[in-house]
């Protein structure tokens, strides 16, 4: 079965607008500084979603779509006065960014309370991408009533891979699991024989970001599907990380892309900051 995110993500937005229009009516309106660094057209894909989904329940936002060839000094300058404004509550920048920039100082000189990304480490958020995929394996969980595990046992009762462990894909989604005391195998490009692996799991998720990189001669019958990773084919079309039509068949639920993750993650990154 399909899970639809963009439905799973218009759930969230609808609770959301209620709280910005409660916010709203005590002066408070959020606000959500968008910093992009070189013209990365995915990117590009990512931050218009963004504006879009963030219009559409009443957050503003500003962009900054800065030069390539802009140095960390310059970028750092603009984040500190960024940090100082008091009517922007979240900051994020935008990744990829150009391999000249150092992404982890980059990301430690936002403000942890407007970290609404939460890479920095004293973030007060969680990652929206780790919270999206725990939000996809909890509707996965209520839409079998017949269990009888609390959400976070099931979790736990089930056998979880996760394939890639990147800064912006895996390595989030490890971490939380690792928070919630819930067992996770992590196969990366070191990882011999990772078929033998993923036969055995429940839970696959995929963050890759190359194509067929899960076939279906690595999935049990039954499996759960979740696919973070993203390519793109020769005519630009966006890919996952698995054939849709291929594993159809054996996976009981799996995400599509695109309209699978990505919403969510938007959803999610709202959600921080209305937090904030």
């Amino acid at each position: 079965m399909k899970i639809d995110g963009k439905q799973i993500a218009q759930e969230i937005l609808d609770d959301l607008r209620k709280k910005v229009a409660k916010l709203n009516k005590n002066n408070i309106y959020p606000k959500l500084a968008i910093i992009m660094v070189a013209d990365n057209p995915a990117s590009l894909a990512y931050i218009r979603q963004k504006e879009i989904k963030a219009e559409s329940i009443g957050i503003k936002t500003i962009t900054y779509n800065l030069k390539p060839e802009i140095q960390s000094f310059e970028l750092i300058k603009l984040i500190e006065k960024l940090n100082n404004e008091k009517n922007i509550q979240g900051i994020i920048v935008q990744q990829p960014l150009p391999k000249h920039l150092n992404a982890k100082i980059i990301n430690q000189a936002i403000n942890p309370q407007k970290d609404v990304d939460g890479f920095h480490p004293d973030s007060h958020f969680q990652m929206p991408i780790a919270m999206a995929v725990l939000k996809i394996l909890e509707k996965v969980y209520l839409a079998n009533p017949k269990t009888e595990y609390r959400f976070a046992d099931w979790l736990k009762n089930n056998k979880i891979v996760v394939i890639g462990k990147g800064e912006t894909g895996g390595k989030p989604i490890i971490k939380l699991f690792e928070k919630m005391k819930v067992p996770v195998v992590v196969i990366d490009s070191k990882t011999k024989q990772p078929e033998v692996l993923t036969k055995k799991a429940d839970i696959v998720i995929s963050a890759v970001g190359k194509a067929n990189i899960v076939t279906p001669q690595m999935l049990k019958k039954g499996v759960i599907l979740i696919g973070l990773g993203i390519s793109r084919e020769k005519n630009k079309k966006l890919i996952g990380d698995y054939s849709e039509i291929e594993i159809e068949n054996i996976a009981s639920f799996y995400t599509t892309t695109p309209g699978g993750i990505g919403p969510v993650n938007v959803a999610m990154l709202l959600q921080n900051l209305v937090r904030a």
